[in-house]
């Protein structure tokens, strides 16, 4: 499966274009090509893995998964940690 990167992509009209690692030709990319879970969008820079499709006006790229998921927020381990104790009391000094 080709790798490449997301050269542009326009949310609002639903496409933009992905350059294969190694050649310096557009393919063409349709949000309803992007393989993910909810809202499909990629962004520029993006890695991702695709197939191509010739068409009558070039190549298209299909069945895109972008390799570099957006993040998704991690709980910090030490909040974790705090709501798994309970607080100790707070040290008092000896008189």
């Amino acid at each position: 499966m080709p790798t490449g990167k997301v050269k542009w992509f326009n949310n609002a009209k639903g496409y933009g274009f992905i350059i294969e690692d190694g050649c310096s030709d557009d393919l063409f990319a349709h949000f309803s090509s992007v393989q993910m879970e909810g809202y499909k969008t990629l962004k520029a820079g993006q890695a991702v893995t695709f197939d191509t499709k010739p068409s009558d006006k070039g190549m298209h790229a299909i069945n895109i998964v972008p390799v570099d998921q957006p993040d998704k927020p991690q709980e910090d381990s030490s909040e974790q940690a705090a709501d798994n104790n309970p607080p100790l009391a707070p040290h008092t000094a000896n008189a």
